[in-house]
C-alpha cells in the first residue's frame, strides 16, 4: 500500500496494491500497522458506514466536535465520486483549506481524513456505494456542517448546481466563518 501525505497535514491517500488474476482480485483495504508506522498517526476504527446515491447527490460537508470527533477512511465500493476534506483546525496553517480527491471502485484510492476535518462527497457516476471507518462513534449532539458553497472555500465539485441534489438539512447549513464559532 502506498501512502501519500496531501497539501493539509494529517490528511492522507491510501492507494493500496491490488492483486489481480482470472478470478478477480485481492486487495488489503487497511492496516493499522501500515498506517502508524507510515504516518505517525494512531487509530483505531470503531464503526463503519456505507451509503448508496445517485449521480448528483451531494452529501456535506459535516463534521462532528468536541470529544465526539471522528477521524474517517473513506472509499467508493461502487461508482464515483469526487470527495472534499476541509481543513476546520482553527489553529492550523491550511484552515479554511481542502483537498478534493476522486475516488471509484476503478481506482480503489481511499482518503484519510483526520479530526477536525468537515467531509463530504459528490456522486460523478449513475450510482455509487459509499463506505467509510470512523474512529469515534457517531453523536447527533455533536454534530455540525458547513454548507457545500461557501464562497471562502470556492470549492469545485465539478457538476453545476442545477445537477445537484442535496437534502434539505444540508441546503441550509452555515458558512465556515459561522461553524468556527463552535469549536
Amino acid at each position: 500500500m502506498t501512502i501519500t501525505p496531501t497539501r493539509l497535514s494529517g490528511c492522507y491517500i491510501l492507494d493500496p496494491k491490488v492483486i489481480q488474476d482470472a478470478r478477480g482480485y485481492f486487495m488489503e483495504s487497511f492496516n493499522e500497522k501500515t498506517f502508524r508506522e507510515a504516518t505517525g498517526e494512531a487509530v483505531h476504527f470503531v464503526q463503519d458506514n456505507q451509503s448508496f446515491s445517485s449521480r448528483g447527490v451531494l452529501r456535506g460537508l459535516h463534521y462532528q466536535t468536541g470529544e465526539h470527533a471522528q477521524a474517517k477512511l473513506v472509499r467508493v465500493l461502487q461508482g464515483e465520486v469526487l470527495d472534499i476534506a476541509v481543513d476546520i483546525r482553527p489553529e492550523s496553517e491550511t484552515y479554511g483549506q481542502y483537498v478534493a480527491e476522486l475516488l471509484s471502485a476503478e481506482n480503489q484510492k481511499q482518503l484519510f481524513i483526520p479530526r477536525g476535518f468537515a467531509h463530504g462527497f459528490l456522486v460523478l457516476s449513475e450510482t455509487a456505494t459509499f463506505f467509510y471507518k470512523c474512529d469515534n462513534f457517531y453523536n447527533k449532539e455533536s454534530e455540525g456542517g458547513i454548507i457545500y458553497n461557501d464562497p471562502s472555500l470556492a470549492i469545485d465539485w465539478k457538476l453545476e448546481a442545477s445537477e445537484l441534489l442535496i437534502s434539505e438539512k444540508d441546503q441550509f447549513l452555515p458558512a465556515l466563518e459561522k461553524a468556527r464559532k463552535i469549536w
